[in-house]
């Protein structure tokens, strides 16, 4: 697997453990607010964490962290992710995946064999085409995107769906129609972008939802989600 990069210990990552995180080379979207672009674009990449140098850190780790989280990129690009979710389980560790849920196979594969014990899923606008290509930059399958959000509500771990909101990109309207495309899920955070690092310098120039706005859609949808989550600048509540 190509891993470009680790974070050592995360408290926010995991809900209530203790992780590190492994970031994948290469995505098969174009986010213009990405903050990783040096996993996206192949010209950035850096050189790879060799495997062995990856298991031997987290051996070391065992009984420091609690969880291994793989992230991105898009980790289901990756040939060999269901192997090396083995054998982090294999060493006691609960797992994560981060995904933008273009490939519901993987998903329900990796879901199916028990190996993971939490989702975080970005649904970047509502979901119809030209929206979801103004952030992505491609042409994603919204049939693929809607399945992965069906395995999730309906599957067996915990899970999360997470949408980052930028003002000049999201309107009121499209996060009401994102709302209703994730009904009945238990999980929903939206987050405030952050302009500070982008893969597309222009988006530099454009805004995140203020605090009081992202606190007055709370309210307005507390009652339609068991969970629903401000992370407004990197501070959840």
């Amino acid at each position: 697997m190509r891993i470009g990069g680790i974070q050592k210990c995360s408290t926010i990552d995991f809900p209530q453990k203790l992780a590190c995180v492994l970031f994948t080379q290469g995505c098969n979207f174009r986010c213009g607010f990405c903050h990783n672009p040096e996993l996206v674009e192949p010209k950035q990449f850096g050189n790879c964490l060799a495997e062995e140098e990856v298991f031997a850190f987290l051996e070391k780790r065992r009984n420091v962290l609690d969880a291994v989280v793989i992230s991105g990129g898009e980790p289901t690009l990756q040939p060999d992710l269901e192997t090396w979710f083995r054998r982090i389980r294999a060493l006691g560790f609960a797992t994560k995946l981060d995904t933008n849920g273009t490939r519901p196979d993987i998903l329900q594969a990796l879901l199916q064999k028990e190996l993971l014990d939490f989702v975080a899923m970005d649904i970047k606008h509502q979901l119809q085409t030209a929206p979801y290509e103004s952030i992505s930059s491609t042409s994603p399958s919204l049939d693929a995107i809607r399945k992965s959000i069906q395995i999730l509500r309906t599957g067996p771990v915990d899970y999360e769906f997470r949408t980052t909101l930028v003002t000049e990109i999201h309107r009121r309207e499209d996060v009401l129609a994102i709302a209703a495309s994730l009904r009945r899920a238990r999980q929903w955070t939206i987050q405030s972008f952050r302009p500070q690092k982008t893969l597309n310098p222009q988006w530099q120039e454009l805004r995140p939802w203020s605090a009081a706005a992202m606190a007055s859609l709370k309210a307005e949808l507390a009652e339609k989600f068991p969970e629903l989550r401000i992370r407004y600048l990197g501070f959840l509540n």
